[in-house]
């Protein structure tokens, strides 16, 4: 369940770009992938900073979600293929890093991706349900919580308990709980 957070103004997006430039700074090195080399280089994937998102559709649950994240509590989440299709976004790979912000834009997580399949809704199964971390962890609370959020999300025709769910685990490689570490 990840959502694109976009910034409102011209100005703020400016601000958040800073507070993203800074987090990558501060975290890449959690990869092993330092600051700038002098003389062999540096990667494109360590240099540019990941894309950044936040969770859900709302400030209550990005920054809900986000906690269950930083806690240990979440190591995994869903999102409909059709989220994927809609907006021409890959999917997510073995090995991809992101950015979590939080309701207000700032970045708080830094996540690399462990796991990633495509399933039909119903065949999700309880492992996975847990492993998202939210209500009392079963199933049938994954399967109703999420069944709302999709039919709020993608309408009642666009939901479907056969329809396509790319599931992914993920591991958090660098929390932060206040302002970004400075860099040397």
């Amino acid at each position: 369940m990840t959502e694109q957070q976009q910034p409102t103004a011209r100005a703020e997006a400016g601000t958040q770009d800073t507070r993203i430039a800074d987090f990558w700074d501060a975290a890449r090195g959690h990869l092993g992938w330092g600051k700038l080399d002098t003389v062999m280089g540096e990667s494109v994937d360590g240099a540019v900073a990941p894309p950044a998102w936040s969770f859900g559709d709302d400030a209550r649950l990005a920054d809900e979600l986000l906690d269950l994240v930083l806690q240990g509590r979440k190591t995994g989440t869903s999102t409909a293929l059709a989220e994927f299709q809609a907006t021409d976004e890959p999917l997510p790979r073995v090995g991809d890093v992101s950015i979590v912000l939080d309701s207000a834009g700032d970045p708080r997580a830094l996540l690399r991706t462990t796991e990633v399949a495509v399933v039909p809704f119903d065949q999700v199964g309880a492992e996975h349900a847990a492993a998202e971390g939210e209500d009392d962890l079963s199933l049938e609370s994954w399967r109703h919580q999420h069944e709302v959020y999709w039919r709020r999300l993608l309408g009642d025709a666009g939901f479907s308990p056969t329809m396509d769910v790319v599931t992914e685990r993920f591991e958090l490689v660098y929390p932060t709980d206040g302002p970004t570490p400075p860099v040397d």
